[in-house]
């Protein structure tokens, strides 16, 4: 048996890599990362290394050294306080969504997706800022760092764009070692204290970062965790519209019709006032935000697998109809889906690096990655869609009734050519009935074939 041929695998993944640099104009984007080092040894020739290691699943210690450079060198740059890795991430974003211009549907309009994942960090000790971060799938807190991510999507295609990776906020929850420097006049000292502040105060930073660098949406998609009055009126003065889950909280009060109710309360509202529930959703309504002064249009959909329970979805775009509320929101959880991906097969929580920028690069490379895979993804041919027409399949075909059916069979029936052969007649005549058959029900079916058998 002949052996696999390894080489030509990797010149051939390797042909890719280069393909996708070349795509992204990558050397012309390193330029532009604050890149001060003095070294024969390209920045870009080592995202390139780092790139190959990932693939082929190996941490930084066992991958095979680079041949023009020591494995130290690739720490160095990577551990580089001076490095603009969130500026890198955005600009490779932007210029992969114009690469696969020709392949995205221009009818769908970008939406930013923002949300957060956990970076564990179970064995750490003296990590820098490394804290305490409750874990929602085990409902319990574990050391690590939280990964807020930026992504973009258009329904068809999901690019992570950005991404920060947090501490906490409160300072008894920090059991890592101090920030190594706050100097905000160095890009090291506002990575750290950006670290530090509230997650949607970040959350809108890298939104406008994002903007800033090229990036084109006109909606911006998150979770509970996000989703409040102030959130919605600092994406209105952006000029972009929210779409979120608000959280059934009695802390915050909507205006509507003259009085004040908080989520709850308004649904019991409207449940009490017999509005007839529709197919897709359950209510909808516009209030006003009581702290903001802003008006959002809710909308209350039925949970899945749970009838008694409800989600609540708002939005600052008011004449939105609430199906199309909900079909947007539905991109939301494709950044779920790079989550899993990146961990399950890119290594984001399984690095071994111990320096706090080098952990922001390590994101920042994996994040690159997945960019890669997407564009590849893209780029592959396969069956091509015929656009609203799968949305319009999707309802159920009309019910023919049983005399429809028979008026066919016969109508079928004396458009037949007549033959000489009274075998070839009796074929055709037999086919046709067979088809007939199995056309029907299985219970009208048996009915008429034993109805036949009897007679």
């Amino acid at each position: 048996m002949a052996s696999i041929p390894q080489n030509k695998i990797e010149k051939s993944s390797f042909k890719i890599i280069t393909q996708f640099c070349a795509l992204a104009h990558l050397p012309a984007l390193v330029r532009l990362l604050n890149d001060h080092r003095h070294s024969n040894v390209s920045l870009t020739a080592i995202l390139i290394w780092l790139l190959k290691v990932i693939f082929q699943r190996r941490t930084l210690y066992r991958a095979e050294a680079p041949g023009m450079c020591t494995k130290r060198t690739v720490y160095n740059i990577l551990n580089d306080g001076r490095i603009n890795w969130q500026r890198l991430s955005c600009l490779l974003a932007q210029r992969v969504i114009t690469g696969l211009a020709q392949w995205l549907d221009a009818r769908k309009s970008g939406a930013l997706i923002i949300d957060d994942t956990l970076i564990s960090r179970l064995n750490a000790k003296q990590t820098e800022l490394l804290a305490n971060t409750f874990d929602h799938d085990r409902q319990r807190y574990l050391k690590g760092y939280r990964g807020l991510t930026l992504a973009w999507s258009n329904g068809q295609l999901v690019l992570p764009v950005t991404t920060a990776v947090l501490s906490s906020q409160k300072a008894r929850n920090r059991v890592g070692t101090p920030a190594k420097t706050l100097d905000q006049r160095t890009l090291a000292g506002q990575r750290r204290a950006q670290a530090m502040r509230p997650m949607p105060a970040v959350a809108l930073e890298l939104i406008k970062q994002a903007r800033a660098n090229g990036l084109k949406a006109k909606y911006v998609l998150f979770d509970s965790w996000f989703t409040s009055p102030k959130m919605f009126a600092a994406l209105n003065d952006q000029k972009l519209i929210g779409i979120g889950m608000l959280k059934r909280t009695k802390k915050i009060y909507y205006r509507y019709r003259g009085r004040q109710y908080t989520v709850k309360t308004l649904y019991q509202y409207l449940r009490q006032s017999h509005r007839q529930p529709r197919a897709d959703y359950l209510y909808s309504c516009v209030v006003q935000a009581a702290t903001a002064k802003l008006p959002l249009r809710l909308v209350f959909v039925a949970k899945r697998h749970c009838a008694n329970d409800y989600l609540v979805l708002a939005t600052t775009k008011t004449n939105l109809t609430p199906a199309a509320i909900i079909q947007l929101y539905s991109r939301r959880w494709q950044i779920e889906n790079y989550f899993k991906a990146a961990k399950q097969y890119l290594r984001l929580d399984q690095t071994q690096i111990q320096d706090y920028d080098g952990l922001c690069a390590h994101m920042a490379v994996t994040m690159m990655t997945y960019d890669l895979l997407a564009w590849q993804q893209r780029r592959q041919p396969g069956d091509p869609t015929i656009g609203d027409i799968f949305y319009q399949l999707d309802t159920l075909l009309p019910i023919i009734d049983l005399a429809t059916a028979i008026g066919q069979l016969l109508g079928e029936l004396t458009s037949l050519k007549v033959t000489k052969s009274p075998a070839k007649m009796t074929a055709q005549i037999k086919t046709l009935i067979d088809q007939f058959l199995n056309g029907l029900s299985i219970q009208t079916s048996a009915l008429i074939t034993l109805s036949m058998s009897n007679s």
